[in-house]
């Protein structure tokens, strides 16, 4: 039966051009073959065997972008409730009248390349590695000041291709405070209130920003709900998105430095990454114990935890670095 398979499907891995004529001895099995075309055909069994364009379906995508949160993000139960909401419902949504577009802000080390990881797998079961996901790095991909023109053709050119191909594309942009002012707005028209543009519609593609930019003002508002008695599951949404938004749009060092994507409200959501404290580092090195297949060492992993340096000063309440030198660390444990 394996190898009656795999005589079925050899047409199809083929390319046209070099299918070879069926021989006398193989007429049986390419009668068969004809008769299962229409069931070889069909889009999920193509999927099995080749990546297709939007791979998981949508309540799936939005099972596995939650269950993965849950499971592995640690004190950023914002991000964990508006990610999975806005994402959710956008997957579901089948009239958008827009792309989605999410801005991920906070400390180096406090999840946002994590969570755009996780939304890239939970909708692409090769995630960061699919063909229909694009990740842009601005000292990588945008390093020179003055080949900025240059940068936005390419760009454009970039994201109409891609989305020509494949609506529900997701691009990731990275180091959004590194990038340069003014470049991110060339891919404005691609997030507005247009169906089409030049026959292309852009309104399933999904658009992530990640930057530390705007994170003075997460810790500040964090530390005033802290020395008020507050704990961090009491801050809302509505206690930082307005004070983030502005707070980007006016900052110099940020891609997003009086951008048209927020004066014309482009951007869905500005979502905060709260800075990590010492029982969120300790979840993060249990974790990656774990994932390297160790027993989970009480000792080694408070040593780590301890080995961190925290801010303020005084208060020594969050880690600096939030759980970016974890996997370092634990190299020298193990």
């Amino acid at each position: 039966r394996a190898a009656l398979g795999l005589v079925l499907l050899l047409p199809l891995l083929r390319p046209a051009n070099a299918v070879e004529p069926i021989s006398l001895g193989l007429a049986i099995a390419g009668a068969a073959a004809s008769a299962l075309t229409g069931f070889i055909s069909y889009p999920r069994l193509y999927c099995y065997f080749r990546e297709c364009c939007l791979q998981r379906q949508d309540q799936r995508a939005a099972a596995a972008l939650q269950e993965n949160l849950d499971k592995k993000l640690f004190g950023q139960h914002l991000v964990n409730k508006v990610v999975v909401k806005a994402v959710k419902g956008f997957l579901n949504n089948t009239n958008a009248k827009k792309p989605l577009a999410l801005s991920l802000h906070g400390w180096t080390g406090t999840g946002k390349n994590f969570v755009g990881r996780i939304v890239a797998e939970s909708i692409y079961k090769r995630g960061l590695r699919s063909k229909y996901v694009h990740q842009f790095v601005a000292t990588l991909h945008f390093p020179h000041a003055h080949s900025i023109n240059i940068y936005k053709d390419q760009l454009q050119s970039w994201i109409r291709g891609n989305v020509s191909i494949c609506p529900r594309s997701l691009f990731i942009f990275d180091e959004m405070d590194k990038m340069h002012a003014g470049l991110i707005d060339s891919i404005k028209p691609f997030l507005d209130y247009y169906e089409l543009l030049d026959g292309v519609s852009y309104r399933q593609a999904i658009f992530i920003f990640l930057s530390n930019a705007g994170a003075e003002k997460i810790t500040e508002v964090a530390l005033d709900f802290w020395r008020n008695g507050r704990t961090r599951e009491d801050i809302q949404l509505t206690d930082i998105q307005n004070a983030l938004s502005v707070s980007v749009f006016n900052n110099k060092n940020s891609g997003f430095w009086h951008s048209t994507l927020i004066d014309r409200n482009l951007i869905d959501y500005f979502v905060p990454f709260l800075p990590l404290e010492y029982k969120h580092v300790k979840m993060c090195v249990r974790v990656e114990i774990e994932s390297r297949g160790y027993a989970v060492d009480e000792d080694i992993l408070t040593r780590i935890a301890n080995e961190m340096t925290y801010f303020p000063r005084e208060e020594r309440i969050y880690s600096d670095k939030g759980c970016k030198t974890v996997d370092a660390k634990l190299d020298y444990y193990f």
